[in-house]
């Protein structure tokens, strides 16, 4: 093997020790001084700058930093030298290293010994070190370690490899990993020096772990705590094992048996070391050199098996026999496979292990195993030995739902689903007992594992096909026995997993069992459906969709799709609209899918891949589907004018996948009997006058004209038409977009430019007929209607895109149409508009022609002008001299786009301009105007040169003070953000020289609000609480683009910034709210909230509300209000013997302590309350006009509970009028104290009023005469007014 060649390194020498002269930070000046004086001397000597010549002189400056104990002398200037040896090394020749190894090293040895060495110093003898070893030849590697050799200076590496310092110990990791990854020419695979790091990192690696286990005997072998000098000795196992590619072969025994005996640690870092160490292992030895070894790690590895209960160290165990056999799968893959049931057993055994994470582990094995261990192979062309251990493989999962796996079922479903993953096709019928088990279990009622017993059937149908399962598991839908159940549950199944099967099994299964079930439907005719009928339909729509899984890519659809089929399908299609979505979808698919595996790239064809299914097979489906597309056109067609716009959606995807295989003649014909159905109703349409068309008012859900739905097919058709037949759909459109009186048909005319342009056919079309367009164009502007307006600009962009260098008088002509959009309401027009100006921009600055004598309005001899981007922002602020203000304001919007997109590529002047008019019209009296001027200046002061905007903030911050008083349509928000913007790009001394004095106030609390967010920012950077740091510093953009978030946004530039107090406060206000405020119900104790009822919210509260003690803190006992036997309240004293009202014949009440109360229940009382309420007191009475007239009268009683509450007594006497009285019953509303209520009170009444807004649900009633208002219990009437609640 000859000798590699030497690397050498990208950057030259004297550039890298001239950043060294002209040092930036305090501590290089000692080695730029030391640079010098070794120049200087070089010099003196005329020496030649080369790299052994600086070599030289550093090993003769080291050796002076060395006393004759071997001690250093002068540590710093040891230090810099050192580190210039380190950088001049790798320019060294090798020869001269090779010779000078035993000097270099013996100058090196105090500096890596020395006991105050500093990390700085270690590091770059490190890198000394590295240079030196890489370039020794393999005498120099065959000296034994106790001569001064390589193997002397890799062992003070290896003891610098676990140093406790992480840069030294980096450093001695990075050249370990050089070093062994650069073998001398040898033919041994392994670096001279591998076995010896190994040996010494095992053997350093196996007395830590020995150390740790005395230490902390009875807590096993490895403590969980923290060791740190155990996980660098796994740093450096790792290194090694990276750089060796593997390990060594005679040194895996060992390495095994301590990496195994440290991953049953509970400390994660230990045990993420030692899967790190065997992922590197095991990558290493996936490489054709290394493969050898891996058969004796797999013995190894097999022969370290734990205990069976050892819930420790088996799932480490597990998880790198796993990556193990990965490993050897991509090795030798048909010996792996040969192995795997064998494998598979011994793993399966520990499914039935009392340990949830041992059969965790052991699943996720044999699901490993599943996945890498089968071959493609044995699964397209198996051989007799292949089929054997298929065999092997399903009888070994047959087993695994015995019943001593029970514990393990859930976990071993995973592994079924697998296992059904790979075997693919060749799951049946080898695991067709799996299916036949698990569809028992999932017939149990008992059974509580159905949601997993569903997904593995889900996989089995995916893998073994439809047919195979129902042939298992028969759905018995039509004549259940008791022996035999119904499975209408697998139909759901059937529908998310069925796909790549045979179409056939659809028609012969299916189809019988949708017509038998819909006739049943059909025979119950015209009465009422019964639960039995609802079941049926819901079959038949069950059944019908699992047609689009059975169209994805079938296996006989030549076979299977016939005329027969396809007339099925249209009966479906005209008869059922319910299923027209599942039918259509199907047919959809069945174009899609094998164009899809058409498409595959690659010259050698992946069946696995391809499900089976050739690229010729793919092909003959196509063409055997394009002999159906004509009549399924028609019927697509068809059913499309018969459905509603909104319902239309899916017949458009699947009549485009049919005109995509359609041949060139029936697309011809077909689109000639569009058009002239079209045309045909263009004119019974044009004959209809416009008020015949107002006077015919459709229903919401009728159908649209059929002029519409014709133009949506012949859009649909555009895009598949040869080249023939375009002067046609030309001439159609030129006839449609001049009509504006229907404004739907000429939005959809619009949408055929865009359309045209998605097809490579409709590109040169576009091109050929550009001048022609732009006519058309231009003919139909004043015509346009509102509802178009965003489709125009869509045509109007297509046409710009492809117009030719010769032609942009286009732009100029129609400009005026694009900038007076930009002010359109509707967010869609406003974007195209913008799009549309950014696209006449980069038009005119790629260059051209601009014809002005064939411009509107323009002489025949207007002379010809150059295009530039200039000259595009001279046309568009023209329209700053418009007549209206929403003209100019439309320019200035529209300029303030372009300026943004373009503000790199214009000359200083232009935009200086630009910034001298806005800030003229900042004085204007228009409010839409300011507006748009606003929002120029605000991506002025983000986009535009420093030196630009600077001199004329004093022109445009008084003019901003004007309006930093204006509250309509955020006019100070807006003024204020531009501001802080100001200030944060020009400083506030700027920004405050030119302000006013009477509004420096808004700038002074930008300022203070500014340093008080910076603040915020220190205090969460000093405490260290990144969730806060994040949602201060990094908020995500609100805005779709960056125009928008310039125009509209506040929030700080690339370089950080504060935001408003304004827009921090409404951000604290979002994020609470996102949060979720704590929210309290305010409830009844008898009664609970009801959330449907619109007062609800009033009974909601942010605050905790207070609970008010009960009577019986005050020595009375609290009581439910007594009610009578028709539900109402009675009210009275606290005592049992309470007195009660009767009235005499007079109607009088009177005081009885009997049960004659008016309202009690008996005839008596009932008489009573109806003469109370007709001729007592508080009845109301019709006044003139026969409006109700309330009683004001009071008794004793009541004036003697007024107090001077002189609120109430001024809403009282305002009561005698209509509005005094509603404001009296409004304040009647008012709620009492835990149950009491009523209307207005008394003094009591109204304390209780003020008291009861934060208290519980009141209720309100009658009190009689002899209870006091507003008590603890009731509330009052007052003046005839009754409370309520």
């Amino acid at each position: 093997m000859d000798e590699a060649v030497p690397v050498v390194p990208a950057v030259p020498l004297a550039e890298r020790l001239e950043r060294i002269k002209s040092p930036r930070l305090q501590n290089q000046r000692q080695t730029a001084v030391v640079l010098s004086a070794i120049e200087d001397t070089l010099r003196t000597q005329n020496h030649e700058f080369t790299a052994t010549a600086y070599f030289a002189a550093l090993l003769a400056l080291l050796s002076q930093t060395i006393s004759s104990s071997n001690d250093l002398v002068n540590k710093d200037l040891a230090t810099s030298v050192v580190y210039l040896l380190d950088l001049i090394t790798a320019y060294v020749p090798r020869p001269i290293l090779r010779s000078k190894f035993s000097q270099i090293l013996t100058s090196l040895a105090p500096a890596l010994t020395h006991q105050d060495a500093d990390a700085p110093l270690l590091r770059s003898s490190i890198g000394c070190l590295e240079a030196l070893l890489v370039a020794q030849d393999n005498g120099a590697w065959a000296l034994p370690q106790t001569q001064i050799g390589p193997r002397r200076a890799v062992a003070g590496l290896l003891l610098l490899a676990v140093d406790h310092r992480p840069k030294v110990r980096k450093r001695a990791h990075e050249a370990l990993l050089k070093v062994l990854k650069s073998p001398p020419p040898s033919p041994s695979l392994d670096h001279p020096a591998a076995d010896m790091c190994a040996e010494t990192a095992l053997h350093n690696l196996s007395d830590l772990a020995q150390v740790a286990g005395k230490k902390h005997k009875g807590r096993g072998p490895v403590s969980e705590e923290h060791h740190p000098s155990l996980i660098h000795a796994l740093q450096l196992v790792k290194s090694i094992a990276a750089a060796s590619g593997g390990w060594p072969a005679k040194k895996i025994d060992s390495l095994c048996e301590c990496l195994l005996s440290i991953s049953k640690s509970s400390n994660e870092y230990l045990s993420m070391g030692v899967f790190e160490i065997f992922e590197i292992i095991f990558e290493g030895m996936a490489g054709e050199l290394a493969s050898s070894k891996l058969p004796r790690l797999m013995e190894v590895i097999s022969d370290l098996r734990p205990s069976q209960n050892d819930s420790q160290l088996l799932p480490p165990w597990i998880a790198i026999l796993s990556r193990g056999y990965d490993v050897s799968a991509q090795i030798n893959p048909e010996e792996t496979f040969h192995k795997l049931p064998e494998v598979f057993d011994l793993i399966s055994g520990f499914l039935a292990s009392m340990s949830h994470n041992i059969r965790i582990s052991a699943s996720e094995c044999l699901i490993s195993f599943t996945a890498t261990c089968i071959p493609i192979t044995a699964i397209l062309e198996p051989s007799i030995y292949d089929e054997r251990v298929l065999e092997k493989l399903s009888k070994a999962a047959i087993n695994l739902l015995n019943v001593k796996y029970q514990a393990a079922w859930m976990e071993v479903f995973n592994v079924l689903s697998a296992l059904f993953d790979a075997l693919k096709w060749r799951a049946s019928p080898l695991l067709k007992e799996i299916v036949k088990t698990i569809g028992e279990l999932r017939t149990n009622d008992s059974f509580t594992g159905k949601k997993e017993v569903d997904t593995v059937l889900g996989h089995a149908i995916e893998a073994m096909g439809p047919e195979a399962v129902i042939d298992t598991l028969p759905l018995n839908l039509l004549n259940p026995n008791s022996g035999l159940p119904g499975r209408a549950w697998l139909l759901p199944i059937f529908r998310e997993h069925v796909i790549n099967t045979n179409l056939m099994h659809f028609r012969s299964e299916f189809v019988p069992l949708s017509e038998n079930v819909y006739q049943k439907v059909v025979d119950n005719g015209a009465m009422e459906k019964t639960i039995e009928i609802k079941i049926f339909e819901t079959l038949v729509q069950q059944i019908w969709g699992l047609l689009p899984g059975y169209c994805t890519l079938p296996l006989d659809l030549t076979v299977a799709f016939d005329q027969t089929f396809a007339e099925l399908l249209a009966n479906v299609l005209y008869k059922q609209t319910d299923l027209r979505v599942d039918v259509c979808k199907a047919l959809q698919l069945l174009v899609e899918s094998n164009k899809e595996t058409l498409a595959i790239d690659g010259m050698e064809e992946d069946l696995i891949l391809q499900r089976r299914i050739t690229k010729v097979e793919a092909q003959q489906n196509i063409d055997h589907l394009a002999m159906f597309a004509g009549n399924l056109l028609a019927v697509l067609f068809n059913v499309y004018s018969q459905t509603l716009p909104q319902f239309r959606g899916y017949i458009l995807q699947c009549i485009n996948a049919y005109l995509s295989i359609t041949t060139e003649k029936e697309l011809l014909e077909t689109f000639t009997r569009v058009t002239s159905m079209l045309e045909a109703a263009l004119t019974e349409s044009t004959a209809q006058t416009q008020a015949d068309k107002q006077k015919q008012k459709l229903p919401a859900n009728s159908m649209p004209p059929t002029s519409h739905t014709l133009m949506d097919l012949v859009i649909t058709l555009s895009i598949y038409l040869p080249r023939s037949s375009f002067p046609t759909l030309f001439s159609l459109a030129a006839l449609i977009l001049p009509q504006s009186s229907d404004p739907q048909l000429q939005k959809k005319a619009y949408k055929l430019l865009p359309r045209l342009a998605t097809s490579p056919t409709g590109v040169l079309a576009l091109q050929d007929r550009n001048s022609d367009l732009q006519q058309l164009l231009l003919r139909c502007a004043s015509s346009a209607s509102a509802p178009s307006r965003r489709d125009r600009l869509a045509a109007i962009a297509v046409v710009t895109s492809y117009l030719p260098p010769t032609s942009l008088h286009f732009i100029p002509s129609i400009l005026s149409e694009v900038v007076i959009s930009a002010k359109e309401v509707n967010e869609k027009a406003r974007s195209a508009a913008f799009d549309l100006l950014v696209l006449m921009g980069r038009k005119m600055s790629a260059g051209g022609l601009i014809a002005q004598s064939q411009m509107p309005h323009m002489p025949a001899d207007a002379p010809n002008a150059e295009a530039s981007l200039e000259e595009f922002f001279t046309m568009v602020s023209a329209g700053l001299a418009g007549s209206t203000p929403h003209m100019i304001s439309a320019s200035i919007t529209a300029l303030t786009r372009i300026l943004y997109e373009f503000h790199a590529e214009l000359s200083e002047r232009v935009m200086e301009d630009l910034v001298s008019t806005m800030a003229i019209f900042l004085d204007s009296n228009n409010r839409e105007i300011v507006r748009s001027v606003l929002g120029f200046i605000k991506v002025a002061v983000v986009s535009l040169p420093e030196n630009i905007v600077r001199p004329r903030l004093e022109a445009l911050v008084p003019n901003l003070m004007g309006w930093s008083h204006e509250h309509k349509a955020r006019f100070r928000a807006k003024v204020k953000h531009i501001l802080e913007r100001m200030m944060r790009r020009f400083g506030y001394e700027a920004v405050d020289k030119w302000c006013p004095e009477n509004d420096k106030k808004l700038i002074h609390n930008i300022r203070k609000s500014r340093e008080r967010n910076k603040r915020k920012k220190e205090v969460v950077g000093d405490t260290g609480d990144n969730d806060t740091e994040d949602k201060v510093t990094k908020r995500k953009s609100r805005f779709e683009s960056e125009f928008d978030e310039a125009i509209y946004g506040s929030g700080s530039e690339a370089g950080g910034s504060d935001r408003s107090e304004d827009a921090d406060e409404s951000d604290n206000d979002i994020s609470n709210r996102r949060k979720g405020a704590k929210a309290y119900i305010v409830e009844d104790e008898d009664e609970p909230l009801d959330l449907l009822d619109r007062k609800a919210l009033g009974s909601i509260s942010t605050t905790k509300p207070i609970r008010f003690k009960s009577a019986s803190a005050n020595g009375t006992a609290r009581k439910k209000a007594k009610t009578d036997l028709d539900g109402k309240l009675i009210f009275g004293d606290d005592d049992d013997d309470e007195m009660l009202i009767d009235f005499d014949k007079k109607g009088n009440s009177v005081k009885v302590s009997g049960r004659e109360e008016p309202g009690d229940g008996t005839l008596e009382g009932g008489i009573n309350a109806y003469v109370d309420a007709i001729r007592g007191r508080d009845a109301v009475q019709r006044g003139r006009g026969g409006r109700l007239k309330f009683s004001n009268r009071k008794e004793k009683a009541d004036e003697m509970d007024v107090d001077d509450d002189t609120e109430l007594q001024r809403e009282v006497k305002k009561s005698k009028d209509s509005r005094g009285l509603n404001r009296l019953r409004s304040l009647g509303r008012g709620r009492g104290d835990a149950k009491g209520g009523g209307g207005a009170r008394g003094a009591r009444g109204a304390r209780e009023q003020r008291k009861s807004f934060s208290g519980a649900k009141m209720g309100g009633g009658r009190v009689s005469k002899s209870v006091p208002r507003g008590g603890s219990k009731g509330g009052g009437r007052s003046g005839g007014l009754r409370g309520r609640r």
